[in-house]
């Protein structure tokens, strides 16, 4: 018989309605608000039905095992590593799988901001599943989430609560960008972390990495924002502002390091990206 919870070694938490609505009108839980949280290990018969969604946008993370859920008219498979995100308002159902029923830690999230961090993740009704390369991580987060709650639900622990839920959400969203360790995209960036002394061409890069030129800018402005030149700039300034800090090396052996032949012009390019000069940054402190 479908079962919505009183699984053994759950852990459960829901917050008052009348604390929810007093949270959501103060500073920072206004924005981002856990209303319930919650651990089901080995969740044997667990199914959830909401024909007219909920109030709060809700995030399941699978641990372990599997299982199902009905978003709008399509079903979606969830295996372990997958988180689920439901919009608030979005019709849904859920449930563990028959034969290897999944573990999950679960939150519903409210607040001014949660529209905003669920897109973010690019998820959608149509499109509710998000891949989690870094479980253990989610996971503490949200062991987090419950042990505060399971104190209390005074005012700091609610800000706690959802600061917590922050970050998780946000390493979902960012997690989801990141390359996986033998793509071409992490393959590129490795090589460009370790050629920190030159300048690369995008065609050579790309040939290295087996996709063509427009490809693989396309996947670096897709994980950073811009391009691979601008990667590359960032990480040597990077290291330019490492060996400023720390060694007394000076401004054209600096240069030198990173990859530029003139410190004048190594000089400028420093400061187009930091707004001062090598020589201002070193001694910006003292």
């Amino acid at each position: 018989m479908p079962i919505q919870e009183g699984f053994q070694g759950q852990r459960l938490v829901v917050v008052s309605r009348p604390v929810v609505a007093e949270a959501l009108s103060r500073p920072v839980t206004r924005r981002l608000l856990v209303t319930d949280v919650g651990y089901y290990p080995n969740a044997i018969g667990h199914q959830m039905n909401r024909p007219r969604g909920a109030e709060a946008t809700i995030v399941v993370v699978c641990a372990s095992g599997t299982g199902w859920a009905r978003v709008g008219d399509v079903v979606h498979r969830i295996g372990a590593q997958q988180a689920l995100v439901i919009p608030s308002g979005v019709p849904h159902s859920y449930g563990a799988d028959e034969q290897r029923p999944w573990t999950i830690w679960w939150a519903h999230v409210a607040g001014t901001d949660a529209a905003e961090l669920v897109e973010s993740m690019d998820v959608t009704a149509g499109r509710p599943l998000v891949p989690i390369r870094g479980l253990d991580r989610a996971v503490a987060l949200l062991d987090e989430i419950v042990s505060n709650l399971e104190r209390d639900q005074s005012p700091p622990r609610l800000v706690s609560a959802s600061g917590a839920a922050w970050k998780l959400l946000a390493h979902i969203s960012v997690d989801r960008l990141l390359p996986k360790p033998d793509d071409p995209l992490q393959r590129a960036m490795n090589y460009l972390s370790d050629r920190l002394d030159g300048s690369v061409r995008v065609p050579d890069l790309a040939r290295l990495v087996g996709v063509s030129p427009s490809h693989l800018s396309a996947l670096f402005h897709r994980a950073t924002g811009g391009g691979v030149h601008a990667h590359h700039t960032a990480l040597r300034m990077a290291r330019a502002r490492q060996l400023l800090d720390t060694t007394d090396a000076t401004i054209a052996d600096v240069a030198s390091e990173v990859g530029y032949d003139d410190a004048f012009y190594f000089s400028r390019a420093f400061r187009r990206h930091h707004r001062m000069s090598p020589s201002g940054f070193r001694s910006r402190d003292s």
